[in-house]
């Protein structure tokens, strides 16, 4: 089925907020990264900035930079009223209020529309979604995952968390997933499963905890290292 634009609430984060969720190292950095659930997230304008490949990926990047654009200010206002509406569910420190919240989601957002078009020329956004990508197997370093899985747990069952993962393991050596929350700020029933059918398979896994926390509770990130596979 065909995504529709409607139906996307557009949503960006900055490369710092990247680094803070990942605990990305600038060795990290310097690896052939997918960023993959990008969304308008402005990780790949920035990282092209500073002479960095990433491939970024999202079924919303069938659009244009125009339609995307109209669909940001459309949702933003009601994105903004929701938090405000339930701002005792965040954490007010590293950004320090609702309106700062908006600005440095704007920002990153603008960023991404400025940097798309291009970027698309370019192949570093290719529209794409879980539970399978275009991508040949090992083609790269590091496969993040941000606000996709474990947050949409009411939308998507176990089954396709566990294939999701291991579709990101086929083509990337190492998987960040980032957070391990649900939409009500528990923590997702699909997580043990997932790790549980993972470790069985052979692969690492570990929870670790990161020094980003926006979502009360959310500061743990899932690792799945696909070693000597």
């Amino acid at each position: 089925m065909a995504l529709r634009l409607e139906n996307v609430v557009p949503w960006g984060r900055s490369m710092e907020e990247y680094v803070a969720m990942f605990d990305l190292s600038a060795g990290d950095l310097e690896r052939r990264i997918l960023d993959c659930g990008g969304g308008p997230a402005s990780f790949n304008a920035e990282m092209a900035e500073r002479g960095t490949r990433v491939i970024s990926c999202d079924p919303i990047y069938a659009f244009g930079a125009r339609e995307i654009e109209r669909r940001v200010e459309e949702t933003y206002p009601v994105m903004l009223q929701g938090v405000k509406e339930e701002r005792e569910r965040f954490v007010w420190t590293r950004i320090g209020s609702p309106e700062q919240l908006g600005e440095v989601r704007m920002r990153a957002m603008r960023r991404f529309l400025e940097d798309f078009e291009a970027g698309l020329a370019q192949g570093r956004y290719v529209e794409a979604s879980l539970p399978e990508l275009p991508f040949q197997a090992g083609a790269f370093d590091l496969a993040l995952c941000s606000h996709l899985l474990f947050l949409y747990s009411d939308q998507f069952d176990t089954g396709f968390h566990l294939e999701a993962v291991r579709e990101l393991l086929r083509v990337a050596r190492e998987v960040r997933v980032f957070p391990l929350l649900d939409m009500a700020g528990m923590e997702s029933t699909h997580l043990e499963p997932v790790i549980e059918s993972l470790e069985r398979d052979g692969y690492e896994v570990r929870v670790q905890r990161v020094s980003y926390e926006f979502q009360r509770g959310g500061d743990r990130m899932l690792v799945v290292v696909r070693s000597g596979r």
